[in-house]
């Protein structure tokens, strides 16, 4: 298992990236405002499958490639370092997406909205990208079992995420109508994340170097 410290960072990450808004966040809102808490759940579900095939592929990858390439490990952290403060800048940058901002969509059965979830997350690379470079960031091989870091570690995420866009979904309604009257609220919310992508990504780039 990971350190806690490792844990406790990886949960922040993923908490901060489960609330930012992404191709699988506004789907999921769409959903839930058109066609109610239900629908977005059940797209829930495609969009989970998904996280789960890519987290998967991820952890056995990283897994052989850190076992069979010298510096592999290094090279992915390094990696997952720059993706931080990519994802820090997206978020800041001037004109950056807000959340909540959707428009109307015809209705879907239920087996059509699981089957939109699963393909918007398959169809999304970020979250390829998402698994490949900041697993290898909480991973300590020197505490054995990297396998074992890399699937709790991507559990953690993928409950995480889950919660949090459940929690949304079902409350997609209330929020879009609350935050589009709190403008300084959702530009807050950009720079705190930000920031703190920004951060963990310098702590990642000492702790590597040593």
């Amino acid at each position: 298992m990971p350190n806690s410290a490792n844990l406790i960072a990886f949960a922040l990450v993923a908490l901060g990236m489960a609330v930012t808004p992404g191709p699988n966040m506004i789907y999921l809102i769409s959903r839930s405002i058109c066609q109610g808490g239900m629908a977005g759940l059940i797209s829930l579900g495609g969009v989970t499958l998904g996280y789960v095939f890519y987290m998967l592929c991820a952890a056995f990858g990283i897994t052989a490639l850190v076992l069979a390439v010298p510096y592999a490990y290094d090279a992915l952290r390094f990696g997952g370092v720059i993706y931080l403060l990519y994802l820090a800048w997206r978020t800041v940058k001037p004109g950056g997406r807000a959340l909540f901002q959707v428009g109307e969509l015809s209705k879907h059965s239920p087996r059509k909205l699981f089957m939109m979830g699963l393909v918007t997350n398959l169809l999304n690379p970020a979250i390829a990208v998402l698994y490949l470079s900041l697993l290898p960031l909480f991973i300590s091989p020197e505490r054995g079992a990297v396998l074992g870091q890399s699937l709790a570690l991507g559990f953690m995420q993928i409950t995480i995420a889950v919660t949090a866009n459940a929690l949304i979904a079902l409350m997609a309604g209330f929020l879009a109508r609350f935050l589009a009257k709190q403008p300084t609220w959702l530009a807050a919310q950009r720079w705190i994340m930000g920031t703190m992508l920004a951060g963990l990504a310098v702590r990642m780039a000492i702790q590597a170097r040593r």
